[in-house]
């Protein structure tokens, strides 16, 4: 399927212009060699991505403005603007199951009329108090046998942050799991989507043991594209955890992430995932990056950006970066020991557990349409229907080889990611 994605890819890229092509190839694969002669190097630019835009952070006041521009953008964008109606939500929740120390059950609801929104609902048990609320979603992750919502590492970053006291949603992206009634790749996916999180956040506040005042999201990959977003416009998102996707040069290569004009911002330069993932200071932000995608220099290029937007609040004790040369693009324990910390100390929540103890459920018990029977379409495959990791990491390389004819500088960029 990521093969047959790569072509589509290689086509709407304009490879089929044959004067162009062959010199394409020859030119890269010139600054290839030169630069094994050559031997090893400095492989990044003297200057960060970031530079351009660091006349918005000077104050509170231009970063004020900056942040409006950057939220108007993606809404305007996303088609959201002015945002739909707040339709009834209509929620049906089925088939608890208790787990000793939290409960699980399954949920959908409406997004807006007829448009549903599917997941599983963790709550701590028993809780007679006011709990924090936190979304997690999912990236374009496979695995045989699972939903991406319902991988055994998905459950158990769930059940444990309810075992440690907070309620927490978990949600297909449309066109994926349960969320069949259109396809992933319809042109406005990302609009869909963003309303689908923005109509989450709805979901957890309808709840009466939701304190409103702690509200938190995270997600990997193409999850934490959505988890910059939601922080972005939605400003009851109170703590935000995106895990190995924000980069400067990046924005994914999937239609829900990059497939709108979200980015452009009239009359200023255009914005990026490091900057948007700021928009939501001073509120508590912690991101993860690794060694092997396009998060391998966020450390030195972008961080120092972020953390100086989160200055200007006096505030730099809430945000953070955990760099793993050596880490995997996914969600895995070191990752989630991570937000165990970052979740506890931002909402008061219970002290993160040394080790995960929460048993994986089933895949006919976390299928939301196995227990609740909706009177509406499914039509879309039922195969998760979007790229894949091989996708999105030669979309990636893709992007910066085409930068090459830009600079030359960005030739180096492109073997850096293939090393």
């Amino acid at each position: 399927m990521a093969s047959v994605q790569s072509l589509r890819s290689v086509k709407r890229l304009g490879i089929r212009l044959h004067p162009i092509f062959p010199v394409g190839i020859v030119a890269t694969w010139f600054c290839v060699a030169t630069l094994a002669l050559l031997g090893p190097m400095p492989l990044r630019a003297a200057g960060s991505r970031m530079d351009k835009l660091a006349i918005f952070w000077k104050s509170r006041e231009d970063w004020q403005e900056r942040s409006d521009s950057i939220r108007a953008a993606i809404l305007t964008g996303a088609k959201l603007t002015p945002l739909p109606e707040r339709t009834p939500l209509n929620a049906q929740i089925a088939n608890r199951r208790v787990r000793g120390s939290y409960t699980v059950e399954d949920v959908a609801f409406e997004a807006s009329p007829g448009f549903y929104v599917f997941g599983n609902l963790y709550r701590p048990f028993p809780s007679g108090k006011r709990v924090p609320g936190i979304l997690v979603t999912h990236g374009h992750f496979t695995e045989d046998g699972w939903y991406a919502r319902t991988r055994p590492e998905n459950q158990i970053l769930c059940a444990t942050l309810a075992e440690m006291g907070a309620v927490v949603f978990t949600y297909d992206m449309v066109g994926w799991g349960d969320s069949r009634q259109v396809q992933h790749n319809v042109p406005d996916v990302l609009r869909l989507q963003l309303w689908d999180s923005i109509r989450a956040v709805d979901f957890l506040l309808s709840l009466p043991e939701i304190d409103p005042e702690r509200l938190g999201i995270t997600g990997a990959s193409g999850g934490a594209t959505q988890t910059i977003l939601l922080a972005a416009v939605d400003g009851r998102i109170r703590a935000s955890m995106p895990v190995v996707m924000v980069s400067s040069g990046y924005s994914g290569s999937d239609p829900c992430e990059d497939g709108m004009n979200i980015r452009k911002i009239p009359g200023q330069p255009d914005t990026n995932n490091a900057e948007i993932a700021a928009v939501n200071a001073p509120n508590p932000l912690f991101l993860i990056s690794d060694g092997i995608d396009w998060t391998k220099h966020f450390p030195e290029e972008d961080f120092p950006d972020i953390r100086r937007i989160y200055e200007i609040f006096g505030a730099t004790q809430n945000v953070g970066n955990k760099h793993f040369p050596k880490g995997k693009h996914d969600y895995g324990p070191d990752y989630r020991q991570l937000a165990y910390q970052f979740f506890s100390h931002s909402f008061g929540m219970s002290p993160a557990p040394i080790i995960e103890t929460a048993p994986i459920e089933s895949q006919r018990d976390q299928a939301v349409r196995n227990w609740i029977h909706l009177n509406v379409a499914f039509p879309a495959d039922e195969k998760e229907s979007s790229g894949d990791l091989v996708h999105e990491a030669y979309q990636a390389s893709r992007r910066v080889s085409r930068a090459v004819w830009d600079s030359g500088v960005r030739v180096a960029d492109w073997i850096a990611m293939l090393w």
